[in-house]
């Protein structure tokens, strides 16, 4: 019949039957089936898991490795010094005293840190002032200033009351210099008004000035309460007049005037200086002061013989009583030139190579810093040394003799610098390292 498939049709639909269940991903009855792995066979998987671990290292020490260093750090050992010994001064037995040397340092004080008179040391910082409001170069006199009946009225009513004054007539032409010499040769009480005057239109105005100057000096213990220092009101320290003072002999026409034994004035004639040492023991000057309240003082510069040489010594003497008291305060001043003298001396603070820090890494590698060179200055026993280190830029290694800063030296007010470098190299961080810091 022709509707009716024979043997040889059965067996073909068989066959294409089990193709199309091939096709669909069925397995014959029967057969053995792998198990559902994605394609790969457990081999590949157990090869996966180490391949993976081994890239993440090698990832992980690539950027460790890249990475910048940590910097090395440095810790300071030493950085204070000192001269060995202490300096004896023969003090005066009264009053105040204070002893420096210009460019070094203060070398001791004595007695009372309490404000006293000062006297005609007053006229110091008048004559300063006048100087720095019209300033004269060497050998320059200066502008020329009026006597006026007034003047002359005042220089009688201080004549009456003994005060040490420079006589003047109305209508006498003084130099600048003059007037100058006037105040600190035989130390005029009615030169210094004259002065304040000429300078700021008025007394008051020109007291106002000079503590104003004293302020901007560092004098925080000065006060003025007039340009002649009659007015016991003009207080100071020893240790602020020695600062006053080496101002002051920085000016050279304030030091070639106070320099001098005599002068001679166009009313007055020649007059005299009552600073006595001019010429002897090295005094070059400064200022003489006397009254009934402050005492017998004397600020005073020497240029004195020591094993460094001549050094100048500036110092102020307070408050001496016993009679007669100017030259108490002048005998005062000599004493303790000579006895700082022989104890001046060129003095090594730091030497090259002292160790004053310690370099160290993260890694724990390190080394010594070290002076490069050395340092010596003019020095006393007991002078006393405070350093500071500043750091350069610090990287993670470290070649020797690298400088790596600077160590500043401050002796009392006057600073040295010397670098300081590296005692030996020190290396970067290993890779371990590099591993292990997290």
């Amino acid at each position: 019949m022709s509707g009716l498939a024979g043997p040889g049709s059965l067996q073909s639909l068989g066959r294409s039957h089990s193709h199309s269940r091939r096709r669909h991903g069925r397995s014959p009855v029967g057969a053995r089936r792998s198990p559902r792995t994605g394609g790969r066979s457990p081999r590949a998987r157990r090869l996966r898991l180490p391949v993976v671990l081994v890239g993440a290292f090698l990832v992980f020490a690539l950027v460790q490795w890249l990475r910048p260093a940590p910097s090395a750090s440095i810790t300071a050992v030493s950085t204070d010094f000192s001269v060995p010994g202490r300096t004896q001064l023969p003090w005066p037995s009264q009053g105040s005293a204070a002893v420096a040397v210009p460019g070094v340092g203060v070398v001791g004080t004595s007695g009372s840190s309490t404000p006293a008179p000062i006297a005609s040391i007053t006229k110091v910082m008048t004559a300063l002032l006048t100087l720095h409001d019209h300033p004269l170069a060497a050998g320059d006199p200066g502008p020329t200033i009026s006597i006026t009946s007034a003047d002359v009225a005042e220089y009688q009513s201080d004549v009456a009351t003994q005060q040490s004054v420079v006589a003047v007539a109305a209508g006498e032409q003084l130099t600048e210099v003059q007037a100058l010499e006037g105040l600190l040769i035989p130390s005029g009480n009615n030169m210094a008004d004259v002065l304040a005057r000429w300078d700021a239109g008025s007394v008051s105005a020109f007291v106002a000035d000079m503590n104003h100057e004293a302020a901007a000096l560092g004098l925080h213990h000065t006060h003025y309460a007039s340009p002649s220092g009659l007015d016991p009101r003009s207080v100071s320290t020893p240790a602020d007049l020695v600062r006053l003072g080496e101002v002051a002999m920085a000016n050279p026409v304030f030091a070639s005037i106070v320099g001098m034994a005599q002068a001679t004035l166009p009313v007055a004639g020649t007059v005299y200086n009552y600073n006595y040492n001019l010429g002897k023991d090295g005094f070059v000057g400064i200022k003489t002061g006397s009254d009934s309240q402050a005492g017998g003082c004397y600020l005073f510069e020497a240029n004195v013989a020591s094993g460094a040489g001549k050094v100048p010594v500036v110092g102020a003497v307070l408050g001496q009583q016993a009679a007669p008291i100017v030259q108490s305060a002048l005998n005062a001043g000599t004493a303790l030139v000579q006895g700082l003298a022989p104890q001046l001396s060129e003095r090594q603070l730091v030497r090259a190579g002292q160790k004053v820090a310690e370099l160290v890494t993260p890694w724990g590698a390190g080394t010594a810093v070290v002076t490069a060179s050395s340092v010596s200055t003019l020095a006393w026993p007991g002078l006393s040394v405070t350093g500071h280190l500043y750091w350069d830029h610090l990287g993670s290694t470290v070649r020797a003799g690298q400088r790596l800063g600077t160590l500043r030296l401050d002796a009392d007010g006057t600073v040295h610098e010397v670098p300081v470098v590296a005692a030996r190299s020190v290396g970067g961080p290993g890779f371990g390292f590099d591993l292990g810091d997290v």
